[in-house]
């Protein structure tokens, strides 16, 4: 039979689930350090820059309709479903404005060219940017796993308020639920 290469927009059942490993608790009230980022779009953006509300959901690393994964990947808690979370927050991309999000982004250890791939053929209607340096990732101590010998995020949510770190939603399950979970919160916490 060969092997079959699963669809990444589809998350298969019995995943398991990552335990809060508390390795994002010291990030609600941390300043965003000034590290440019490329994003998708061609621009740098520097998280710490700018004003408002900004979303960042880092996800491990998206994976290409026909690729295989990497060898044990369903089997990391928390690694599969980056397609599914990507997608979930471009249907809801319009809701989190309405909400007050001014900025959206997607964040990887990925380089820019693989994330652009991504991004169009999803049609992301927001950046994705490249931490594949991980200077951001060092920076801010962002949890991070390694498989197949990448040093990849862990999955989480910021919502940063003026360059500081307000909320962190960690750990992210199901990840096509998260921009749902974002929503919610946003909806319920007081306006300021």
């Amino acid at each position: 039979m060969g092997n079959v290469v699963p669809d990444p927009t589809v998350l298969p059942p019995n995943l398991p689930v990552p335990e809060n490993d508390g390795a994002a608790n010291h990030l609600p009230g941390m300043r965003v350090p000034g590290i440019a980022l490329a994003g998708t779009d061609g621009t740098q953006v520097n998280l710490a820059d700018l004003a408002g509300v900004t979303v960042v959901y880092a996800y491990p690393r998206t994976g290409r309709p026909g690729e295989a994964l990497p060898a044990g990947w369903d089997m990391i808690p928390g690694a599969r479903g980056c397609t599914p979370q990507s997608c979930a927050f471009r249907d809801h991309h319009a809701e989190l404005k309405a909400l007050g999000v001014h900025h959206l982004f997607g964040l990887s250890t990925q380089d820019t060219a693989y994330q652009h791939e991504m991004a169009m053929r999803l049609h992301l209607p927001f950046p994705v940017l490249s931490d594949a340096d991980r200077k951001l990732t060092e920076a801010l101590r962002l949890p991070t796993l390694i498989a197949a010998g990448m040093v990849l995020l862990k999955r989480l949510t910021l919502v940063i308020r003026d360059g500081v770190i307000e909320h962190v939603f960690y750990p992210v399950f199901p990840p096509d639920k998260s921009a749902e979970e974002v929503v919610a919160w946003l909806q319920d916490r007081p306006s300021t």
